[in-house]
Parts: structure tokens; sequence; C-alpha cells
């Protein structure tokens, strides 16, 4: 995928390595109502944990891709300091495949602009939050996802919310989906900043253990 340098921001002035993730959140009709209020609160949940953690904020750039009615950028990649959650709506079906490729895109051009700056950088996380099935073509960008895993390229989350099918999201990725217990999204992006900090106060060549996810979620 060409990259438009001149189109995207980055602070060249910032000599810090970077730790890039992507939310790539479902917004379709069945995530509408107390899930999408209780998203949108994690959301904000985890802009607050981030900025409280000086490094973090140099150190951890944040985008978001949503699917539902389509799929869309949300929030192209933003330092962690300057990240201001969105307010998601919910409509639509369930593009997962769609969106999990424009997510693999993003972190392949962001990966070129770190390398064309001479900016090192930890492996790129994506954390998928889904309450349903895909309704398009999911099983070409999941191979995608599987052969960037193991080629270390990129490490990829799944969390269900009740309704999920898990079978399909453990079809993905190499890693267990994690089924999200009720509605706890807020304690979910808690651990989320807690465990990106931990790795951004690594070194890129580094293997962190990330906290249990069993307060907020089971395997």
């Amino acid at each position: 995928m060409a990259v438009e340098f001149d189109k995207v921001q980055f602070d060249t002035s910032n000599p810090e390595p970077r730790c890039a993730c992507v939310l790539l959140l479902d917004t379709s009709g069945s995530m509408g109502g107390a899930p999408l209020g209780e998203l949108n609160d994690g959301l904000r949940a985890f802009s607050e944990a981030l900025l409280k953690d000086e490094l973090a904020m140099l150190r951890i750039e944040v985008a978001i891709v949503t699917f539902g009615d389509s799929v869309r950028l949300v929030q192209d990649f933003v330092a962690a300091g300057q990240f201001i959650p969105p307010v998601l709506s919910a409509s639509g079906l369930t593009p997962m495949g769609e969106g999990i490729d424009l997510a693999m895109d993003k972190l392949d051009g962001r990966k070129q602009l770190y390398r064309a700056n001479g900016v090192s950088y930890y492996r790129p996380w994506v954390f998928l939050i889904t309450d349903g099935a895909p309704s398009d073509q999911w099983q070409g960008p999941a191979q995608r996802v599987r052969q960037a895993e193991g080629a270390k390229k990129l490490a990829f989350f799944s969390v269900g919310v009740e309704g999920a099918d898990m079978a399909v999201l453990g079809q993905i990725a190499s890693r267990p989906p994690i089924l999200l217990k009720g509605l706890n999204f807020r304690e979910m992006f808690v651990w989320l900043s807690a465990s990106l900090c931990n790795v951004s106060r690594s070194r890129p060549t580094d293997g962190v253990a990330l906290p249990s996810p069993l307060g907020w979620g089971e395997v």
C-alpha cells in the first residue's frame, strides 16, 4: 500500500521508539444501546490512563478503525498524549474482514513511515472488539493476520462481547480470543493501557509479560 507521507502527521522531533496500536471496533447495529455506551466510556478511561504515563505519551500511538454501516478510519495514528477519544455510534452489519484489512494496511503504512524516518518501533498491536460474526469474507484477512503473527510482525488480540462468534474469532489469530465479562469495557481498557505502558517501558527487542485479563474477561 502506498503511503502519502505529506498527509501523515509524524513528530520527527521525538526520538523515542514507537508502539502503534489499532483499536478495531465493531459499531454494527447490535452494539447499540448499553454496549456502545460502555465502549465509549472505556475509550475515555483508556485515554485518561495513558495520560498518566509520561513515557507512554511519547512512545504509544493510537489509531481507531470501526466496522458497521461501513469501514472507517475514525482516528489516524496520533501520539497517546494527543489522543482524544471519539464518541462512536452504531448501525449496519459487521464487515469485520474489511476492517481487519484496513487495520493491517494502516500498520504497514505506519511501519514504513517509521523506517523512512529512522525511528525504531515495537511489535504493533491490533485490538479487535466485536459482539457478532463477520458479515463479509473474513478468511483471507484472517490468513493475513496469522502470517503476520507467525513472522512476529504484530500482536493481534480479539475480545468477544456477549453474542460474538467466538469460534470465528479463534480462527482469526493465533492468540485465543477473550470473552468479555458483561460490559466490563472500562476494566478492559484500563488493562490495555497498562499493558501498552509496560511495553513502552521495555526495549523494542524485549519480550514483555502482560497482566492477566481475568478481572474483565475469560479465555
